[in-house]
């Protein structure tokens, strides 16, 4: 096994990285020995130097790769060299004191409240299993912010209806509990009798309409389409609305630490970009109420 199966496989099973993790390392770290090859035939991950991280680095740039990418493929790199040293692979780290670009500021996208009202009170998603499960997933993702990985691999012994509570297992099989409302407990009460209906039961709590485990995919274009009828912002993810769901929260006077346990982040850093969405509302309102605005 070569050094990096070798590493990729200490983050899949002793950190416990995410499958699109472990991925996401695996590609960047693929497309920077390419580079090294084609660049510097013949040299290893152990003779790797600080000038052929930067080079590749100014390339990617070059190439037109944002700054936020940039930053994560050399975070892959920076893992690896780490685990390098820490196995006496190396003696010194390529990575160390590598000046990154100043990543550009980007606020959170969000769905706007009035638009997911249209579309979750005024919407017909169909009275069948389909209609009946788009809607749950829709609003689901919205009305817990769990990430749409966690979503898809959510059994029934996940969904507590009786406590009104679901358990989530995110990143690093970290558990965390969201409740949920009166109202959302009986749409899914609604839900498991059509599912019931439709035969289909194996433990998973979401199952596409051949009853199957649902896939990436499959949540990704079923969220993408039913946004897109209700708001015209680029990016429709399912990842839009555990933003959204983060920031109606804020906007509504939850406190910060609260809606960072709701989400699962490790640290209160990754929860404090809601407030910049905040303080934009803020701005937009002032804006337009002050009459020396």
């Amino acid at each position: 096994m070569d050094i990096k199966e070798s590493f990729l496989q200490y983050i899949r099973t002793e950190k416990r990285y995410s499958r699109h993790t472990v991925t996401s390392y695996n590609n960047d770290l693929d497309q920077f020995f390419r580079w090294l090859e084609e660049n510097r035939p013949g040299a290893t991950a152990a003779s790797v130097t600080h000038g052929d991280v930067r080079g590749w680095m100014v390339s990617l740039l070059e190439g037109g790769a944002a700054t936020g990418t940039v930053h994560r493929k050399i975070s892959a790199l920076r893992a690896l060299f780490r685990y390098m040293r820490r196995h006496e692979l190396i003696s010194s780290d390529p990575v160390a004191g590598l000046k990154l670009p100043k990543k550009s500021k980007q606020l959170p996208v969000f769905v706007a409240e009035d638009a997911l009202s249209r579309l979750l009170d005024e919407f017909r998603f169909g009275d069948n299993f389909s209609g009946l499960r788009d809607r749950i997933v829709v609003e689901f993702l919205y009305l817990t912010g769990m990430r749409r990985s966690e979503l898809i691999n959510l059994r029934d012994s996940d969904v507590d209806l009786s406590e009104g509570q679901v358990r989530v297992t995110g990143k690093r099989d970290k558990q965390r509990v969201i409740p949920l409302s009166a109202g959302f407990v009986r749409s899914l009460r609604s839900y498991n009798s059509a599912r019931e209906e439709a035969g289909f039961s194996g433990g998973w709590f979401f199952v596409t309409d051949k009853g199957n485990k649902m896939y990436d995919k499959g949540v990704y274009n079923l969220v993408t389409r039913y946004l897109a009828m209700v708001t015209t912002i680029e990016k429709k993810s399912p990842h839009v609305l555990r933003h959204t769901f983060a920031t109606h929260m804020l906007n509504r006077g939850a406190d910060l630490n609260s809606i960072k346990e709701l989400l699962g982040h490790a640290s209160l850093s990754a929860t404090q970009v809601y407030t910049h969405n905040t303080f934009e509302q803020l701005k937009k309102i002032y804006k337009q109420a002050h009459p020396r605005a």
